[in-house]
């Protein structure tokens, strides 16, 4: 692997400092692969050892994003000579359900996204009352100790927020729109927060719904038409960010187009010159990594990050390295 190709250290108190990194690693290529994710449908991997780990997401259906970070814990499990099940569910309360029947099945370990810590917070606890390891993923690391859990992780979005908003302003946009794709994900609205922190103005919020791509590309497009002031277009999910592409031709708009997270849209939009960047979290780590920590807890007491999370961004994908990033994105492991 190639090495970062630039470094820009961003500070937080009370968090470890995060580094933004330039990603670089191989040559071209496409799709993010992997299985599907949605619904409550479960996809074992490992090799069937002694030990058993659940994971459990916030994952919508046909979301690419997940796709990677199940490929990362059953790629984990097999390596490891452990039992992996994947299940994920965009409903809150289906997701407790979900952590709950894993609780009754007597797991050795648990990873868990918390977009909504709230609705997942009783079940969480109900875990760790039974003995049950915890790894929080992705979303709800705040929250993370409170619930017992003996580790997390993830990218700090609040963080990650300010380094988008300081690249937008490196590229020269003064009016950001944030488009927000899932109602009450507290992760997305540190994004925005913390862009709005780096571009060092305010950004405007735009809901929209992430199952429901077409009405994403619509409400765009009349939010860009309303308000022709707006240079840049921030989406927090890759296929959003496609259609915030759609949404601005449509509109006769010029804005720039930058996002979190990667799929093969996006990185033919950044090869193409259409979308100017992406905020990489490295969601393949947050498969992985978990499994190797539950592991190492079930068998030797240990417990990683020393009561801070395990970063995994934020990294900036753009033009100069993406053709890096492209083979391993198609292998489905970026």
């Amino acid at each position: 692997m190639a090495a970062p190709r630039r470094l820009l250290t961003l500070a937080a108190p009370l968090l470890m400092t995060a580094p933004l990194f330039l990603a670089a690693c191989t040559t071209d290529g496409g799709d993010s692969g992997g299985g599907d994710s949605g619904g409550s449908e479960d996809s074992s991997g490992g090799g069937g050892g002694d030990l058993s780990f659940a994971v459990i997401t916030h994952g919508s259906a046909g979301d690419a994003f997940w796709d990677v970070v199940q490929n990362g814990a059953e790629a984990a499990g097999e390596d490891l000579g452990v039992s992996v099940d994947y299940q994920s569910d965009g409903d809150p309360q289906r997701q407790a359900q979900l952590i709950d029947a894993a609780v009754n099945q007597g797991v050795d370990g648990i990873v868990v996204s918390m977009a909504n810590p709230d609705a997942v917070q009783d079940s969480v606890e109900a875990a760790v009352d039974a003995g049950i390891p915890v790894v929080t993923i992705n979303s709800g690391g705040d929250r993370s100790a409170e619930f017992g859990a003996i580790g997390h992780v993830g990218q700090d979005e609040a963080i990650a927020g300010r380094g988008a908003g300081q690249q937008l302003a490196a590229e020269g946009a003064t009016n950001v729109l944030c488009v927000v794709h899932e109602a009450g994900n507290i992760g997305l609205e540190q994004r925005c927060s913390g862009a709005a922190e780096g571009l060092g103005s305010e950004v405007t919020s735009l809901q929209v719904d992430i199952n429901d791509l077409q009405g994403a590309q619509s409400t765009i497009t009349s939010q860009l038409q309303s308000d022709p002031t707006i240079d840049a277009v921030l989406t927090l999910n890759s296929a959003v960010a496609a259609v915030a592409v759609t949404a601005a031709a449509d509109a006769g708009a010029e804005p720039l187009v930058a996002t979190f997270d990667l799929n093969a849209d996006v990185i033919s939009g950044i090869q193409d010159g259409d979308i100017a960047f992406a905020v990489d979290q490295q969601q393949y780590e947050q498969g992985y990594l978990p499994i190797v920590m539950l592991k190492l807890y079930a068998e030797n007491l240990n417990t990683v990050g020393g009561g801070q999370p395990v970063l995994t961004g934020p990294g900036i994908v753009d033009a100069d390295n993406v053709d890096e990033i492209a083979d391993l994105a198609s292998a489905g492991t970026r």
